[in-house]
């Protein structure tokens, strides 16, 4: 049996990596490579702080996950900015991983 991080059974890790992982695929207009650049960047943080925090556990990982949510708060503006229907599709699943994390870090 191979080991498994405790943060891969996270259905909010699961989520964010969803998003993270369909951004890059989204069409965002000539000249904004720079929001492309911060909206990857943001969608990674938030996995990145995920797996974080569940290691860590404790006042640590309650930190990590609120940088978390901060993050999908800023991924979800960016999409805002991209204003396609396809970006903003990943809007609800970002709004779904703020509210899990939320918990999370109470």
């Amino acid at each position: 049996m191979e080991y498994a991080f405790d943060h891969e059974n996270l259905d909010v890790y699961r989520l964010a990596l969803e998003v993270a992982r369909g951004c890059p695929a989204l069409k965002i207009a000539t000249g904004r490579s720079p929001l492309r650049d911060q909206l990857q960047r943001s969608a990674d943080s938030v996995v990145l702080n995920i797996a974080e925090g569940r290691s860590r556990g404790g006042d640590a990982g309650r930190n990590h996950y609120r940088i978390a949510a901060g993050s999908a708060a800023e991924a979800c503006a960016a999409l805002d900015l991209v204003g396609t229907p396809e970006a903003l599709a990943f809007q609800p699943k970002l709004r779904r991983v703020g509210a899990m994390l939320r918990g999370l870090a109470r």
